[in-house]
């Protein structure tokens, strides 16, 4: 099967998520200028970069944020100002990250613009005046799965490159991702996912060569490794949520149920990592990702 058709069966499949959450954030009551607006890191008009500074004479840390949208919307600039505002006062820089939507390019295409938009980040290092060992992101549904990608894949640095940005490396101090799905394989989704009902479509057959290959690559939880960075998961659901009664708030709540969290959470565990999973009614030792990621970059603590 060839790659095209790979990424055919996934979108036909796996992108119901896009159909009931196109999730984004509202520009809130943000003051803060941007310092570098649509910064180009690829050739594509949706590899672009905006950036904000903070105030800092020696080198700052960092938080990305990667939107959410089911990989065929949302956009860099549905960001929450207030959440921007609060790292730029804590002395951390922000960025938000563009991508290619399906509309524009097949998978892999998004997962292969967040890594390069990291490495051309940490290329930048110097004239921004940012820590290159001190970089954390966050990001819901579709974001959240892709800052968890770079948080968990194996290093892309490539030291023998003659591109110096793809000598970068793509890894992550933290990680904050909201409502993100662990895995592809919606055979788990159909067993463990309450509500959840399978859309098939013509690719939907993954004995098929690659495609068993394609979804494990961009099934997050495969990646899960002893040396992965702290983890703060978020989710809108208990467990034991009750399926909800309105037929077309099922797709959305499943696609973003916490059993995902939970299954990532034990694997993360597995592995020695710092893992935490909140939700309604459980406490975790950070009340927020914002508290959480500033912890693990060594700031003073958000409000």
């Amino acid at each position: 099967m060839s790659l095209k058709h790979i990424s055919k069966y996934l979108i036909g499949t796996l992108l119901i998520v896009a159909s009931s959450c196109i999730a984004v954030q509202a520009n809130s009551n943000m003051s803060a200028t941007i310092t570098y607006e649509n910064i180009a890191y690829g050739k594509h008009p949706n590899q672009i970069i905006d950036f904000w500074k903070a105030d800092t004479k020696e080198p700052a840390p960092l938080v990305i944020y990667i939107h959410g949208g089911g990989f065929r919307g949302g956009s860099h600039d549905k960001v929450d100002g207030k959440k921007i505002e609060k790292y730029l006062k804590n002395g951390v820089h922000h960025a938000s990250i563009e991508y290619r939507l399906l509309k524009h390019a097949n998978f892999p295409a998004a997962h292969e613009d967040v890594v390069r938009a990291l490495q051309f980040i940490r290329s930048k290092a110097d004239e921004w005046n940012i820590d290159k060992n001190r970089i954390a992101a966050y990001g819901g549904s579709a974001g959240g799965q892709l800052v968890s990608y770079l948080a968990w894949h194996d290093d892309f640095a490539d030291p023998l490159s003659e591109d110096p940005i793809s000598r970068e490396s793509s890894r992550l101090t933290a990680v904050a991702p909201r409502g993100a799905q662990s895995t592809m394989d919606l055979n788990w989704w159909v067993e463990n996912i309450p509500g959840y009902q399978r859309s098939f479509s013509k690719y939907a057959d993954s004995s098929k060569p690659g495609v068993a290959e394609m979804i494990k690559e961009l099934s997050i939880i495969n990646h899960i490794s002893a040396d992965d960075p702290p983890t703060f998961m978020s989710y809108g659901m208990k467990p034991d949520a009750k399926i909800p009664k309105k037929r077309k708030s099922v797709r959305g709540w499943a696609i973003h149920h916490v059993n995902f969290g939970l299954a990532m959470q034990e694997q993360l565990k597995k592995n020695g990592i710092e893992a935490h999973l909140t939700y309604p009614g459980n406490k975790t030792a950070f009340k927020n990702e914002v508290e959480f990621l500033l912890h693990h970059l060594k700031t003073v603590q958000a409000d």
